[in-house]
């Protein structure tokens, strides 16, 4: 029972209460006090809780163990991004699934940039700073981690690897396109061959993923 819930003390005998009246305040303040530490453990328990499960959540980011951009081995379908992308500019979109958050970026040069906006430090959004430095840069507010725009590796701050890299494609009517993906810090013909696979040989072939292009051994029939 919480204390505003008490009932309010009964006097014992005599016109002050006597005996009765100060056993029933003792109880009282004994129920305060245990209200007190139940509130300051319980709040601690919460703290303790919700810390641990951040801390848990960043090992398992830093590790690994969680889900990556770039997870999956099969070639995702292509996405359109935006139907045009200025110098300067960027967009974002989700990619290769509804739960990637990625970043699409034209640099003043008119180079076609894209990554994931997941830091890899602890996975908060990424943000597009045209005007800081000659090519502007890949910014995560958390910790102050910094990314490279053209290539998408750590400049400054604490993250611990690169964004993974978003594969793009203009077409003809200037919209812009996501194809595929790679994790952090792969290279991208790496990438396009494991996502191509034997599934789509023509494009492993362009690529020169090995084993692409090459004719099937023939049969050997039983002698």
């Amino acid at each position: 029972m919480s204390v505003t819930e008490q009932p309010p003390p009964q006097p014992g005998p005599g016109v002050d209460g006597g005996a009765g009246a100060d056993v029933a305040v003792e109880q009282l303040r004994d129920r305060i006090s245990a209200d007190s530490l139940t509130t300051r453990r319980d709040y601690l328990r919460i703290v303790a809780t919700v810390s641990g499960g951040l801390a848990i959540g960043g090992v398992g980011v830093a590790a690994g163990i969680l889900h990556r951009h770039g997870d999956s081995e099969s070639l995702p379908e292509p996405k359109k991004v935006t139907d045009r992308l200025g110098p300067g500019q960027s967009v974002a979109f989700r990619f290769p699934g509804e739960d990637d958050r990625a970043l699409a970026v034209r640099l003043a040069d008119g180079s076609l940039v894209g990554y994931s906006a997941v830091c890899t430090h602890l996975a908060c959004g990424v943000l597009w700073r045209e005007d800081r430095g000659a090519e502007g840069e890949l910014y995560c507010p958390c910790h102050e981690g910094v990314f490279d725009a053209r290539t998408g590796e750590v400049t400054a701050g604490p993250p611990p690897r690169p964004l993974p890299r978003i594969f793009l494609t203009e077409q003809a009517d200037g919209s812009v396109w996501a194809v595929a993906s790679a994790r952090s810090g792969e290279q991208a013909k790496d990438a396009l061959c494991r996502q191509f696979g034997d599934d789509h040989p023509d494009e492993a072939a362009s690529v020169g993923c090995p084993g692409a292009g090459r004719p099937a051994a023939p049969e050997r029939r039983p002698t």
